[in-house]
């Protein structure tokens, strides 16, 4: 049954109909899990659909299963070029030339992620240089299938059972995915230069996936990642010290640019845009609403989450990791700062007198 899907999804392929490749070769790997063969040739096809995170997830996937096969590594490459992760690209390129010398399109490729990234630090001037291939051809013919019936109808995926969030430092990025229970052993997690692929498969729950093109660019030597009791939380190590707007990226939004604090006079102000002849003191305004807020008399529940927020503020990382583990486990009933203790073990509901504790699941 799968060799039959795989040879439609490559029929359909070379006849440009790339979405239905796409929903065969997907079946296919429904059925077999386990063939690199699959997912590299899914890849190809989610190239020409645009699909470039897709692709990347599905060649690393490749990889994992069969790591000598060279054509993961070239829609692996691809696919990063497209996105222009030309540093990550040219990795998986020497290790596919490695695999497959004979092949010249690995050191073709291979010069054009090097001019690409002297380009990118100043080192050439900007040039026109040719378009990365992408209909990338396997050597062997395909041998027609007779009676090819009509394609199955593709059921929508269910909706996963995980959720995910993130938030954000100066330096770094963390993504949180909620999920209880999950073996370290079942979680795969891959980085690029601006592109973050998560697999969690585990043992009777829904697979889930998660591969973003992210907002910014990333240092994937620095990231990492810790699977919990309740959660995976990813650290992304940014590149630049700029506030993201978003997780994914979009053409759409601009990227902030970093302010060069050196090339500011100490006693000049910022100029803030305005169609009044009167300038505007924002510094001041600023002081004193920060003073206000400041002298500001709370009580009842406002005065108490003002409490907690003046302590996660001045808290170092592992007083604030504490206070969010105990009060994520104990449904909001426990908030504590002492990691030490907190660390080691599940930490309990301790609802008030007289009430009583709900799980809460998500």
């Amino acid at each position: 049954m799968a060799s039959a899907l795989e040879t439609k999804a490559k029929e359909a392929y070379f006849d440009d109909h790339f979405e239905l490749a796409l929903d065969l070769y997907s079946q296919a790997i429904g059925i077999n899990p386990k063939k690199a063969e699959l997912y590299a040739d899914r890849a190809q096809a989610n190239i020409k659909l645009n699909n470039l995170p897709d692709a990347v997830a599905d060649a690393n996937k490749a990889i994992e299963l069969d790591p000598s096969m060279s054509k993961s590594y070239l829609r692996k490459a691809t696919a990063c070029m497209k996105l222009e992760e030309y540093q990550t690209a040219k990795a998986a390129l020497e290790t596919g030339a490695a695999l497959a010398p004979e092949d010249s399109r690995f050191s073709k490729l291979i010069k054009e992620c090097e001019e690409r990234i002297a380009e990118e630090n100043g080192e050439l001037p900007k040039e026109t240089l040719e378009e990365v291939p992408t209909n990338v051809v396997p050597a062997k013919d395909i041998s027609s299938v007779q009676d090819i019936p009509d394609p199955m109808t593709v059921a929508a995926p269910p909706k996963s059972t995980y959720r995910h969030e993130f938030y954000q430092k100066p330096e770094e990025v963390v993504v949180t995915i909620f999920a209880k229970g999950i073996p370290r052993e079942c979680v795969k997690v891959n980085y690029g230069e601006q592109i973050l692929s998560v697999a969690v498969n585990a043992p009777g729950k829904d697979a889930y996936h998660l591969h973003p093109r992210l907002f910014g660019k990333i240092i994937p030597d620095k990231c990492r990642y810790d699977v919990l009791s309740t959660k995976i939380e990813i650290r992304l190590a940014k590149a630049e010290p700029i506030q993201w707007t978003s997780l994914e990226f979009s053409m759409e939004v601009a990227v902030p640019q970093r302010i060069n604090v050196s090339s500011v006079a100490a006693n000049q102000r910022p100029s803030y845009p305005s169609s009044k002849p009167k300038r505007v003191d924002w510094d001041k305004i600023e002081a004193q609403v920060k003073n206000e807020e400041k002298d500001e008399k709370l009580d009842g529940d406002a005065a108490l989450n003002k409490f907690f927020r003046d302590i996660y503020q001045d808290a170092d990382e592992d007083a604030r990791r504490a206070m969010q583990k105990s009060f994520v486990e104990s449904n909001g009933t426990v908030l504590s700062t002492n990691w030490k203790e907190v660390g080691v073990k599940k930490v309990e509901g301790s609802p008030p007198d007289g009430m009583e504790l709900k799980k809460w699941e998500y």
